[in-house]
């Protein structure tokens, strides 16, 4: 289980506000895709749920308890750029997930439980396509191999919360629908409450249960730094029929 409750969230970096009051109520599950213009404070929110960033005020709370203010397992991240450890074959770093979690003290996993741990990073190679890539290196993998890896990376630790930065950016189509068919398959079986950067607007309404649109509510052309984004639309989405979005007043939630 992972509900999310955003609660009068502020970020600031000295006199730029980036974001401004975010109230938001996520249910277990749900898979939010994001959308904005760039620099509106899409993947500063994403730093905020992943925990290396905190708000200026305001708190976030998973399952009803605050954030925890670093980096967990429970919360996997996928960027645009691959997170792949360039020395380690494609199950050496699934493996090294699973021993980062599960032996923190040494960093390794021994007899029995490395064993276990080899069996899990097979069945998630062959869970995303590439288990005859199993010793390859990273740079033996095409673009769309690696981005396959790191969403392995990120799931194989059963993450609670799966956070995405535009992960299918750097993709030509053809392979984007195949990863499409991935996080949808992996979102379904892992029940994972899953969060979405997307610049692609499509791409946003095939894949999410629930759109955010994040734009500033105020604008002043003398100070352009005074305010911040906040959600100006939230959009229901059950990918058959999508409703004409009603625009939010101040960051609360709007149905149509």
């Amino acid at each position: 289980m992972a509900t999310v409750s955003v609660r009068n969230v502020w970020k600031r970096y000295g006199d730029h506000v980036v974001l401004e009051n975010l109230r938001l109520d996520i249910a277990d599950h749900e898979f939010v895709t994001i959308v904005g213009a760039s620099g509106c404070g899409k993947s500063t929110f994403l730093r905020l749920l992943l925990g290396t960033e905190q708000p200026t005020s305001g708190s976030i709370l998973i399952d009803g308890k605050p954030i925890r203010p670093e980096p967990d397992p429970a919360r996997g991240i996928v960027f645009q750029r691959y997170s792949l450890f360039p020395h380690l074959t494609a199950i050496g770093n699934l493996v090294l997930g699973l021993e980062m979690k599960r032996a923190r003290l040494l960093g390794r996993l021994f007899g029995a439980r490395r064993r276990a741990a080899l069996r899990e990073a097979e069945n998630m190679l062959e869970a995303v396509g590439l288990a005859a890539a199993r010793d390859r290196y990273p740079s033996q993998l095409s673009g769309g191999m690696q981005q396959r890896l790191s969403i392995a990376q990120a799931v194989i630790c059963q993450p609670k919360i799966l956070l995405l930065d535009e992960p299918f950016g750097a993709l030509d189509p053809g392979i984007t629908a195949d990863m499409h068919d991935l996080i949808r398959k992996l979102w379904s079986e892992h029940r994972m409450t899953v969060f979405m950067v997307s610049h692609d607007i499509r791409e946003s309404f095939q894949l999410g249960t629930r759109l955010l649109t994040f734009d500033k509510l105020r604008h002043d052309p003398q100070a352009p730094e005074a305010y911040g984004a906040g959600i100006t639309y939230d959009i229901p989405l059950n990918r058959r029929t999508v409703s004409a979005p009603v625009i939010a007043a101040a960051g609360e939630p709007a149905y149509s």
